[in-house]
């Protein structure tokens, strides 16, 4: 069993626990429910950086990376510097995350925010909307092409985007469908935690251009970007580059300038 395998047992146990506690009435009665929602989509195609910055305090492949960070100065901090778009993780058992992490953001930034999740329910959707989402990840190794579609239907009823992961071309043929927004390659292999570059270069070409290809994971350098730009990413998520430092916020905003030399 891999990390992903783990992570998966755990979340259907939590999320059966989160629907006896919190009724989906009532998140659908939350102030943010009915919010009007910010394309991360169209700041990517029109952004000269792709920079999409993500708080989290720690992984299975890295431990502790940052646990002083404290989210509305990292999400200003962000912002400030200016991103595209920030990834908010909230599982809390492998990612010491929470969702109170993306209702904090939301009061602090105006900027698309991505709920990073591992998501395997509708309720996690209605609960993503209600705490300020913009954008839901969906991951296809974890997901059925079914699921991949109800779940997508939903978000966009919701005026939600769908960001969907994919780590090798299996993936990508299995859950390649028209009601997307983005394709985003991991290039972390979650069996080995290896990292390689090579994943995205190799799938970029198998991508239609009608979606915004995302980079994801192992991005550290201005070089790395500018090569993965010209091969047709147009985002690039981005997390322990910047919240390894003392202030993300800072060292997103001097990566930026550094590409923009």
């Amino acid at each position: 069993m891999d990390i992903l395998d783990k992570i998966v047992i755990n979340k259907r146990k939590e999320v059966a626990i989160r629907k006896q506690l919190i009724s989906l009435q009532h998140l659908e009665q939350a102030d943010l429910f009915n919010r009007t929602t910010s394309s991360l989509k169209n700041v990517l195609k029109n952004s000269s950086t792709g920079i999409i910055a993500e708080y989290k305090r720690r992984s299975p492949s890295k431990s502790v990376i940052n646990q002083n960070a404290f989210i509305q100065e990292v999400a200003l901090g962000y912002e400030n510097a200016g991103v595209c778009g920030m990834s908010v993780l909230t599982d809390g058992h492998f990612f010491g995350g929470s969702l109170h992490d993306l209702l904090m953001a939301r009061g602090t930034v105006q900027m698309p925010l991505l709920r990073k999740e591992f998501i395997i329910d509708e309720y996690q959707i209605i609960e993503a909307k209600a705490h300020g989402a913009d954008v839901i990840l969906l991951i296809a190794a974890i997901l059925t092409r079914p699921e991949i579609a109800l779940f997508s239907t939903l978000a966009h009823e919701l005026q939600m985007e769908v960001l969907l992961e994919v780590h090798n071309e299996e993936e990508l043929t299995h859950a390649l469908m028209p009601d997307l927004d983005m394709i985003g390659v991991n290039n972390r292999n979650l069996k080995t935690f290896e990292v390689s570059l090579a994943t995205s270069t190799s799938l970029v070409s198998k991508i239609p251009n009608e979606f915004v290809k995302v980079s994801e994971s192992g991005l550290s350098s201005e070089s790395a970007i500018q090569m993965l730009r010209q091969v047709g990413y147009q985002g690039f998520l981005m997390g322990e580059t910047f919240m390894a430092s003392e202030d993300p916020g800072s060292g997103a905003e001097q990566f930026i300038k550094n590409m923009e030399q």
